[in-house]
């Protein structure tokens, strides 16, 4: 996260400062129902939102979004602020605004691990630990054995707490050819037999008539029933069930054709 000027659009520099005179006034105001008040009041206390961002800037995260994340939790302490408890708004603000960016922070993983699971994953780490201090090999059996649990159980906390990769990650480099993961990534769903039978059965659906085809379509593709299939095509529900099984033997038969 870099000391930026600009944030999320918004010029820094330029936010104004509000006296406690006018901070009161235009509470008073926006508690009343005054947009205005409340837009200028927002804009007002986005230097305290900025002042308690900079306490994380270090953090591996971005300046953007965690700034937004403190703007969240500026407006809920303005909607939940009442001016009447006798304290300054920020004294009721800063909590918070901290809490969201610290719940931003937490949370903001794309996939995120229940505490149960994380405990898990953390024990996990320390038995590894311990089998490593005794110089043996640190193996999925060993852990499991360590922990009294089932080798899935440390498989599923392992996984869980490992940070999501994306399939365009560089894993070599040499004289400007990349290999990213993706390219090393092989799907069994996706070989030579799969793609001839997929050319198979594509030839034969073209053999069928057009009703057919939508019938087809509406049963295995949008997952209809025969009710419904024959509501929208205009024919009874037992001439929908002789079509379906009529096309499903032609396929039958020019697949088996094919081969």
């Amino acid at each position: 996260m870099l000391s930026k000027v600009e944030i999320c659009g918004v010029d820094t520099s330029g936010l104004p400062l509000l006296s406690a005179k006018e901070s009161d006034e235009l509470m008073r105001r926006l508690k009343e129902g005054d947009e205005e008040a409340r837009r200028r009041f927002i804009v007002g206390n986005m230097r305290l939102v900025l002042s308690l961002v900079k306490r994380f800037w270090a953090k591996n995260a971005n300046a953007d979004d965690v700034f937004q994340a403190g703007c969240i939790g500026l407006l809920k302490a303005i909607d939940g602020f009442d001016p009447n408890l006798g304290v300054r708004f920020s004294t009721y603000g800063v909590p918070m605004i901290l809490g969201e960016i610290k719940r931003y922070l937490r949370d903001g993983n794309s996939l995120r691990v229940s505490r149960s699971i994380r405990d898990t994953a953390y024990k996990v780490l320390k038995a590894r630990e311990n089998i490593e201090r005794r110089d043996e090999e640190a193996t999925i059996e060993k852990i499991a054995a360590e922990m009294n649990v089932k080798e899935k159980e440390v498989v599923y906390a392992l996984d869980a707490i490992s940070d999501p990769v994306s399939l365009f990650d560089p894993v070599y480099n040499k004289a400007g050819d990349t290999l990213m993961l993706m390219d090393q990534i092989y799907d069994e769903k996706n070989n030579d037999e799969v793609w001839t039978e997929h050319a198979a059965l594509s030839e034969a659906m073209s053999h069928l008539g057009e009703r057919e085809r939508k019938i087809l379509f509406l049963r295995y593709y949008e997952g209809k029933t025969q009710t419904e299939i024959s509501d929208e095509v205009g024919i009874s529900q037992a001439q929908v069930s002789r079509l379906e099984k009529s096309a499903i033997n032609t396929i039958r038969r020019d697949i088996a054709c094919e081969y």
